[in-house]
């Protein structure tokens, strides 16, 4: 027995029905969607996006099918963008004038007659007279090398000679000839006033970072600081001989560096990059050697293969800093008071302190009542401040007792 289904030609009831829900849901989505879409016209006719065209415009065109044959094509314009910087400038003007140096060694067990390259570093043409030219870079760059060369900026590599060097202000003067440097030394590098550099002021350091492979770097910052002392260890024994006078910048300079140019934006060398702070937690601590330091020295490293210094005659002095207290007391019979101080260890004869009186163990704590402190202080003093045949007062403490006595400053000639 089966279910009467009523009749055939009909839907069923539930049929029926879902047939309508289904009209009036897309009956209520048009009604919707509509009202969407005129809400809509406002703004998307100002947004340009529906191009709608004038009517008058739209039946000009169709009346005239043939003028739209002969619109005029898009109208087009060349527009030159100018690249060159200031930065940009000053570096085409300058980069020839530094240059590659190279540190040869001499050579290895198998050849002992071949100098083999020990390290590079950077330097500055700073003069060219003819065939021959001359180059600043550091101290270190060249240190205990048998042989040195230039690179210049097209690779071509030249023999130099050192003709002189120091260690204190970590410079070094070179000289390179031949008809090379007459045809490709065409630029040189102008001093400019150090004195004048203002913190926050741009400038551009230039080197080969790294070795020659990226010679001629370029990088670009601001002087940080002016007047930094920083404490250098000359001997390598741990602590500081001096104190380099330099230049701050976060401009980046890195091993291979050394040597090189800082410039200021007028194109002018305004220090000769020098060393760095690399610890892993430190970032853009650069230091140049500034130019009114440079010129001095490099005038003295070429005209008389060393820099001319004053000296008194003590040799190897010692920081009273290092010398235990039973020794400062027992030893060298200071008052308790006295902390600071020169110890003479040597004083070399036929010299101003051997004329002067000045003995072994005495112990030195002012110059012309300027307070030494250690080495670094006499030094300074000395070489800053003093020139050959100028008389210096020297106070210090021998047995207990303060004296004082004059000499006169002779040349530091060995």
């Amino acid at each position: 027995m089966g279910y009467d289904n009523g009749d055939a030609n009909y839907p069923p009831r539930r049929l029926r029905n879902r047939r309508s829900s289904t009209i009036w849901a897309a009956l209520l989505g048009v009604i919707v969607g509509a009202a969407i879409v005129l809400s809509a016209l406002p703004f998307l006719a100002n947004t340009d996006l529906l191009a709608f065209e004038d009517e008058d415009k739209v039946a000009s065109l169709e009346q005239r099918p043939q003028e739209t044959q002969s619109l005029e094509p898009l109208q087009t314009r060349n527009v030159s963008v100018n690249v060159d910087t200031d930065v940009t400038e000053v570096v085409k003007n300058v980069q020839h004038a530094v240059v590659g140096v190279i540190n040869l060694m001499g050579g290895t067990y198998w050849e002992p007659n071949v100098a083999t390259e020990a390290g590079t570093g950077s330097g500055v043409i700073y003069k060219k007279e003819g065939d021959h030219a001359y180059i600043v870079t550091n101290y270190h760059v060249i240190e205990q090398a048998s042989e040195v060369e230039v690179s210049l900026h097209d690779g071509t590599r030249i023999p130099a000679t050192v003709l002189g060097e120091d260690i204190f202000t970590d410079l070094a003067v070179l000289y390179i000839e031949g008809s090379e440097v007459n045809q490709l030394v065409d630029t040189v590098g102008a001093f400019g006033n150090s004195e004048d550099v203002n913190v926050g002021e741009p400038v551009i350091a230039i080197g080969n970072p790294l070795g020659l492979e990226f010679s001629g770097s370029v990088t670009q910052g601001i002087i940080s600081g002016k007047e930094r002392a920083i404490p250098v260890d000359l001997d390598n024994d741990g602590s500081a001989d001096w104190l380099a006078d330099v230049m701050q910048t976060d401009a980046a300079i890195n091993p291979g560096n050394s040597g090189g140019a800082l410039f200021n934006l007028d194109g002018q060398v305004i220090g000769i990059n020098s060393m760095k702070i690399a610890q892993s937690a430190v970032e853009g601590l650069g230091f140049s050697i500034p130019t009114n330091t440079v010129i001095p020295v490099i005038s003295d490293l070429e005209g008389e293969g060393r820099v001319i210094r004053p000296v008194m005659g003590i040799l190897s002095p010692q920081p009273l800093a290092t010398v235990d207290s039973y020794h400062r007391r027992e030893t060298l019979g200071l008052p308790a008071e006295v902390s600071s101080g020169v110890v003479v260890t040597e004083v070399s004869p036929d010299t101003p302190a051997a004329s002067a009186g000045l003995q072994q163990l005495d112990v030195i704590t002012a110059l012309d009542e300027r307070t030494i402190n250690d080495t670094i202080d006499l030094r300074k003093y000395l070489y800053n401040e003093k020139r050959v045949g100028d008389a210096i007062d020297v106070t210090f403490y021998r047995g207990g007792q303060q004296q004082t006595v004059t000499l006169t400053l002779v040349t530091d000639e060995s």
